[in-house]
């Protein structure tokens, strides 16, 4: 191991003695070199190809320094409606809540019929692969495809956002759950069959009691991540605060977007910490003091010893 710096004579003499070590070198330095022309090759081709004149993207860039502008000037503050305001960011909150929490629970079933080590017989394996295959249909679609899907079928309002984000995190959470399943450790299910276990009992403790760490940090990032999502189900008619996003965006009041931004940004942080202490209660947990018995807790009492 070197504790100085090496002198250029001896830099010479390791690269007479190794010279494959800076052919590597030399090599992957000429692949980063490729890479990164690639990618402005593509950037050009991009350009060109799709019409965009630079001038237009410099123009751009400045309208957004703008809007930023804007956004950080708010004009009439004490005059906002922030009841209308609220009203909308809890449909948000209500309908992101009912649609994750009902996926998760409904995704958790269908992720063992997706498991390949709960489904590892012949006869059992086909089920697996066509959950599998529905679950990629389910998450194929975005949030706001769904939404629009839902919107013509029951009508605007937080039902056809619940039943989005049921529909998309059916799929995602059914396949996430599903390689959690197949992450675990096999002993314990091979140990409860041999104790005679039926397959229920065999899931249940074998296979659930270790991917639940699973199974709660994922549903709780979901909860997270569609609270930010959910604000485009708003734009496409499934209630919550995409609606004052769309009505103000639409009338250039970039204020009250700030503001909305900054109560959900809040909002997600505060998600966040409580997510947080649930994992570290329900996932990490706390040393708990081994078990003595009564006689060793009492104190020891020294022999006495006559003189």
């Amino acid at each position: 191991m070197l504790t100085e710096p090496l002198s250029p004579a001896g830099v010479a003499t390791i690269r007479q003695q190794h010279p494959h070590l800076f052919a590597a070198r030399r090599r992957a330095l000429r692949l980063l070199g490729l890479s990164a022309l690639l990618v402005l090759v593509y950037y050009l081709l991009f350009f060109r190809f799709y019409g965009i004149p630079f001038g237009q993207f410099t123009h751009g860039c400045a309208e957004i320094g703008q809007y930023f502008l804007r956004m950080f000037v708010w004009q009439n503050f004490s005059e906002w409606p922030f009841a209308y305001y609220f009203m909308q960011i809890a449909i948000t909150l209500a309908i992101v809540f009912a649609g994750t929490v009902t996926a998760a629970f409904l995704a958790l079933p269908l992720s063992f019929l997706a498991a390949r080590n709960v489904m590892s017989t012949p006869t059992l394996r086909p089920i697996s692969l066509v959950v599998r295959r529905i679950m990629d249909i389910l998450r194929g679609l975005d949030m706001a495809i769904w939404g629009l899907i839902f919107v013509r079928a029951v009508g605007m309002g937080p039902l056809a956002g619940v039943l989005a984000i049921i529909m998309q995190d059916l799929g995602l959470l059914g396949k996430l759950f599903a390689e959690g399943h197949e992450a675990v450790e096999r002993s314990p299910s091979r140990g409860l069959r041999a104790l005679g276990a039926n397959p229920l009992q065999t899931h249940r403790f074998g296979i659930f009691t270790q991917s639940f760490p699973t199974f709660l940090a994922l549903s709780l990032y979901q909860i997270e991540s569609n609270t930010r999502s959910a604000a485009v189900l708003g734009f496409v008619g499934a209630g919550g605060v995409g609606l004052v996003y769309a009505e103000n965006m639409r009338l250039w009041n970039w204020d009250v977007v700030m503001f909305i931004t900054l109560i959900l940004v809040a909002i997600v942080m505060t998600m966040d910490k409580i997510s947080s202490q649930l994992r570290a209660k329900y996932i990490v947990g706390k040393e708990i003091e081994l078990y003595e018995s009564q006689e060793a807790k009492r104190p020891k009492m020294a022999l006495f010893r006559p003189e």
